[in-house]
């Protein structure tokens, strides 16, 4: 038999005015499995030649009656490739007809590219819109649009009946998503509705740094007991124990949606006796591929109680949210966007939900206008103005309880920014931390110029670069790290004011021979508006020194006395211990010695570095002997050398005062490493956020620094704020450690955000306050 002939029998014509009522006749006759040959557009319209599968079969029998009998029984590869073919005709065949629609009818055109736009899938946006009527206009079909999203999109609104109903809710999504913040807010609406003593807070994040620690700081605000739990059994026992609270709040340890621990995680609190509800976190900054792969990792197992929009107010495609839970069924319980606790949480109302979808661009995506947004002369209406009223009262309880805090927060952060030790500078890199839209190259140009800005008001006529370095530890692999690090020092106190750069290699990298090198050569390419001079921990290296004499850079190290010299004047050669005995002493003055009465006296010589170089061709360095005795006993009790190439314009006892600074600040280097913990650890290598998160802890601890070291009633009693929020017993007299102060100054940025406290001097405090009411 001729293929060809059987093909013409068993293929069937199908002839209609539109693509889209030929396929229809096809798959009426046909069914849904035939399979589409042609399709073309004639006279009569559009032509669709196609035939039923088990026809294909058969012709493809009869073409190859050698292969048919293996090939229909043993291996369905034509078949395979019959179907993947069917499927790309039809695909193909669906645009084609999509596109004369458009065509015919150009207001679909436009709206489908408003829905794209706003963030809506192809899928959903051509759904709705094969059901629009034609010849409707554009705002006939926007408000068509409309109605279908108000009338698909799922909302959970009866919130009195959400907190009657009480139980175990538990906070999940990925990483970064906003769960701790969202509990706290979700917490204050409980607070206000039916108490404190009847809600318990729970977290499982024991991963990330200071997790349990900003939990804890809202549950004391609020007066509401927060528990840590690490597995399945301790959630149990802690579940059991709050039994008689009416509701329970677990904030959930955050999670790729890939990794592999999401499972485990919904296991454990599937295996309380206790029913858990999971509330899913959608961040509205995500893509909509991303929130469904979201949905689909969080809802395996057991089904999702709802969903919480959060970061609304940073979300530019918020069509992708509304998109996702339209396609999953997944009630929206509230709206969240902004770091107030509780302003920034609000219910969620399908109709505000889809109208702010296509807000103007100048407002931010899903907006809800507050009081200040509202336009002068419309005054709010009479139930608007008592609705206002009505919440207003509500929340009043609530800022009462959280008034103390919030006043002594304010005055705390007006202290420390009118105290010009960089706190408002550091409280916005610590944001810039988490934030992954900020890159470590934006970070390192902010940091050069906080630099400049703080050599300008705190040095007068030099700026102090202090060379130093810390080892560091991975978080998770334990992989050894260095850092290299620089400090730039006040001449007129010696403080720290700026750490513009780190550098950062493997532990397994050998370090430069010479102290600094990497630091200075950078350094050396930034204008400060001061004059740079290198404080080192040991000399330089002959070749080293004379580079960097060539180049007119200014250093100074301390030496130890047994180093190698030649007296300038005299030619001979000695050490600088033999040289610092025979100084002319200076006038003694008093001092105090690590706590104790001293008198320390200054004394220099000129010398040469001894070398086998050409002596004329090394340059003349001072050598500078500072001598601390006893005031009593007159017992020696320390005895240092320093050499540097500064000129006479730096007197000897500046001299000896700037290397007793760079001593002194010293230990500012290991205090980097409790900093880079807390901003999120050290990452493994590839870590795109590791080099930021390093450049933001260097700077940080310039302003914790200086606080260790500050001076005054007020310092006590921030110090004292601090130590307080860390948990730590504070014995009076007693310092807080650099560590400690540390994590206090890090839960003070935790905190202040939470309640959306700005830097304010501490007359302004109140204000401040007001602002929070």
């Amino acid at each position: 038999m001729n293929p060809q002939t059987d093909v013409r029998t068993t293929a069937r014509k199908f002839v209609a005015a539109t693509g889209r009522e030929a396929l229809r006749l096809v798959r009426e006759s046909l069914g849904a499995e035939a399979i589409v040959l042609t399709h073309r557009a004639t006279a009569q319209g559009v032509e669709i030649v196609a035939m039923a599968e088990g026809d294909v079969q058969e012709t493809v029998q009869a073409a190859v009656p050698a292969v048919a009998p293996v090939t229909a029984s043993a291996d369905p590869t034509v078949l395979s490739e019959l179907h993947s073919m069917r499927g790309m005709i039809e695909e193909q065949l669906a645009s084609v007809v999509w596109s004369d629609s458009q065509r015919r009818d150009p207001v679909r055109g436009r709206l489908l590219r408003t829905l794209l736009g706003a963030g809506f899938s192809a899928r959903l946006s051509k759904a709705m819109l094969e059901k629009l009527p034609t010849g409707q206009s554009y705002a006939d079909g926007m408000a068509f649009v409309r109605s279908e999203l108000v009338r698909a999109v799922p909302v959970h609104e009866d919130e009195d009946a959400l907190f009657a109903q009480g139980g175990v809710y538990a906070l999940m999504g990925p990483t970064g998503v906003g769960k701790t913040t969202t509990t706290a807010k979700l917490a204050a609406r409980c607070v206000m509705r039916f108490g404190a003593d009847k809600l318990a807070l729970v977290t499982t994040d024991s991963y990330r740094i200071g997790a349990y620690e900003q939990l804890r700081i809202y549950g004391q605000i609020l007066n509401v007991p927060v528990h840590a739990v690490k597995d399945a059994a301790d959630l149990q026992l802690v579940l059991h124990d709050l039994r008689d609270r009416h509701m329970v709040l677990i904030d959930t340890v955050g999670m790729s949606q890939r990794d592999r621990a999401v499972p485990e995680q919904i296991a454990m609190l599937g295996s309380s006796q206790r029913p858990v509800k999971r509330l899913l976190l959608l961040n509205a900054t995500s893509h909509g591929d991303t929130l469904n792969e979201v949905v689909h990792a969080y809802r395996q197992g057991h089904a999702l109680a709802g969903c919480i929009f959060t970061k609304v107010d940073e979300a530019t495609h918020p069509g992708a949210l509304i998109d996702t839970v339209i396609r999953h069924r997944l009630p929206v319980h509230y709206i969240s966007g902004g770091q107030k606790v509780p302003e920034n949480l609000v219910r969620a109302d399908r109709v505000q939900l889809v109208d702010s979808v296509f807000q103007p661009r100048q407002h931010s995506p899903l907006f809800v206008p507050a009081e200040a947004d509202l336009p002068d002369e419309a005054a709010p209406s009479p139930q608007a103005q008592g609705e206002t009223d009505r919440l207003r009262l509500r929340y009043q309880s609530l800022i009462r309880a959280m008034a103390h805090d919030a006043q002594e927060l304010a005055t705390t952060a007006g202290a420390l920014a009118g105290a010009h030790i960089g706190f408002d500078g550091a409280r916005t890199l610590w944001r810039q931390a988490g934030d992954e839209a900020v890159d470590a190259k934006a970070v390192l140009s902010d940091l050069s110029a906080f630099a400049r800005g703080e050599v300008a008001a705190g040095c007068d006529t030099h700026v102090l670069a202090l060379a130093g370095q810390v080892g560091l530890r991975a978080t998770d692999s334990g992989d050894a790290y260095v850092c290299q690090g620089s400090l730039l020092l006040s001449d007129r106190s010696g403080l720290p004011l700026a750490a513009p750069n780190q550098w950062l290699s493997t532990a397994a990298v050998r370090q430069s021979a010479a102290p600094g090198q990497r630091q200075a050569q950078w350094l050396q390419q930034q204008d400060f508006g001061k004059r740079l001079v290198h404080v080192l921990g040991k000399p330089l290296a002959v070749e080293q020194m004379l580079a960097w004499h060539a180049e007119g850079t200014q250093w100074l190290a301390r030496a130890p006395g047994g180093t190698a010299v030649t007296e300038a004047h005299t030619g001979a050669a000695t050490t600088l211990a033999r040289l610092a005995f025979a100084f002319d002493e200076t006038t003694e003055r008093p001092v105090r010695y690590r706590g104790k009465a001293a008198l320390q006296c200054e004394a220099q010589v000129e010398v040469l570095p001894r070398t086998a170089i050409d002596r004329d061709t090394l340059p003349t360095l001072r050598c500078v002997a500072v001598r601390v005795v006893d005031a009593r006993s007159r017992k020696l009790l320390s005895q240092t050398c320093v050499l540097t190439n500064l000129g006479a314009e730096v007197d000897a006892p500046q001299l000896a005062q700037w290397q007793g600074w760079a001593a002194d600040a010293e230990p500012c280097f290991r205090l980097l490493r409790d900093g880079v913990q807390l901003v999120g650890g050290m990452g493994e290598p590839g870590d795109p956020h590791m080099m930021k998160r390093l450049l933001v802890a260097g700077q940080v601890t310039t302003t914790v620094w200086r606080l260790l070291q500050a001076e005054g009633e007020w310092a006590d009693r921030t110090r004292l704020l601090l130590g307080q929020l860390t948990g730590r017993a504070t014995r009076a007299g007693r310092a807080l450690t650099g560590g400690a102060l540390y994590a206090g100054v890090g839960k003070l940025f935790l905190l202040l955000d939470a309640l959306g406290t700005e830097s304010a001097a501490p007359a302004q405090a109140p204000r401040a306050l007001e602002r929070l009411g």
